[in-house]
C-alpha cells in the first residue's frame, strides 16, 4: 500500500510528531472528506509493507528521523515544495534557506532519487511575472544542484477557496493576477517560460516533468507525483494502478492519504486545500 502524507496538509512540518505516535500505534484512521462519520482505517505496520509518500515544504523533521524510519522497515521518498514566493503569496513559507538546506540534508540521508522538488504551481501575477520566475527558479536550482534529480512543476488551477482569497488580495491593491491559459491551452508566454525553466533544471542535473498537466502543451515530460515507476524501481514494490479519483490528467498511482482538508496553518493563498 501507499500512503500519502499528505496531499491535504503539511503534516511533515505541522503534525510530525502525531504521525510518529501513529506509527506507534500501527494504524490510523481518516474521516472521508465527503462524510465525516465514514472513517477508513489505515494501516501503518512495517509488516503491511507501506510505502510513504510524503509532501511538504519543510523536510526538516524527515531528515531528523530518516535512520529510525528505515531502521524500523518503512520505505519512503519526500516531495518539497519550494518556489520563493513573496510573503503576499505565502506568508507561513518557511525561508528557502531553511528549506533548501533541509532537503540537502534528507539527499545526504536517502539519495538524490528520493528527495523530488516542486516548483508548484507556476503561479503568473505581477509580483511574480515571467522574469522573477526565470531569475527565482535559477537561483534555486542552483542552491539544490547535486541533492534533487527531479523538479516537478505544474500551473496554479483556480479552485473557489483561492479565487476568493486571491480576488480579495487584487481588490486590496496587493498584487494582480496573470491568466496562464487562455481557452484551456497555456499562453505563448508562458510556454517559453517552462522551456527556460526546463533548461535551467537541466543545467543543475534534473529534469522536468509536469504535474496533472498537458505536458505536451508545455513540451516537457508528463509525470506522476506518486510515481509508481519509481517505486517500482526504488525497491521492487509492484504500485497500484492510476488513481480513478484524481484530476484527469494526474497519472499518481493509488495511495491512502491520511491528512486532513482544512488543517494546514501554512496561508498559501493560492492553497487549493486550505479552507
Amino acid at each position: 500500500m501507499i500512503v500519502s502524507v499528505s496531499r491535504r496538509c503539511d503534516i511533515p512540518r505541522f503534525q510530525f510528531d502525531w504521525f510518529l505516535q501513529r506509527l506507534d500505534a500501527g494504524f490510523v484512521d481518516v474521516p472521508n472528506p465527503f462524510n465525516a462519520a465514514q472513517m477508513r482505517r489505515v494501516s501503518l505496520l512495517p509488516q503491511d509493507d507501506p510505502v510513504f509518500v510524503f509532501w511538504t515544504r519543510d523536510p526538516g523533521n524527515i531528515a531528523a528521523h530518516a535512520e529510525e524510519l528505515e531502521g524500523r522497515g518503512y520505505r519512503f521518498y519526500t516531495m518539497v515544495t519550494v518556489t520563493g514566493y513573496p510573503a503576499a503569496l505565502e506568508s507561513g513559507a518557511v525561508p528557502v534557506e531553511t528549506a533548501v538546506a533541509a532537503m540537502r540534508r534528507l539527499a545526504e540521508k536517502t539519495g538524490s532519487r528520493r528527495v523530488i522538488w516542486r516548483y508548484d504551481p507556476v503561479f503568473l501575477s505581477s509580483i511574480t511575472d515571467l522574469e522573477f520566475h526565470r531569475r527565482n527558479f535559477r537561483n534555486l536550482a542552483r542552491g539544490l544542484e547535486g541533492s534533487v534529480r527531479r523538479v516537478i512543476i505544474s500551473l496554479y488551477d483556480e479552485y473557489g477557496g483561492a479565487k476568493r482569497r486571491i480576488a480579495a488580495l487584487e481588490r486590496a491593491g496587493v498584487f494582480n493576477m496573470q491568466a496562464p491559459r487562455t481557452d484551456g491551452a497555456p499562453v505563448p508566454e508562458l510556454k517559453a517560460l517552462i522551456a527556460d525553466l526546463a533548461s535551467l533544471a537541466h543545467e543543475a542535473g534534473m529534469e522536468m516533468q509536469s504535474c496533472a498537466e498537458d505536458a505536451a502543451s508545455l513540451g516537457i515530460k508528463v509525470g506522476a507525483c506518486i510515481d509508481g515507476d519509481l517505486i517500482r524501481e526504488l525497491w521492487g514494490f509492484e504500485a497500484p494502478v492510476r488513481d480513478k479519483h484524481q484530476r484527469p490528467l494526474c497519472r499518481c498511482a493509488e495511495a491512502a492519504d491520511i491528512g486532513r482538508y482544512g488543517s494546514c496553518p501554512a496561508g498559501c493563498v493560492y492553497c487549493y486545500a486550505s479552507r
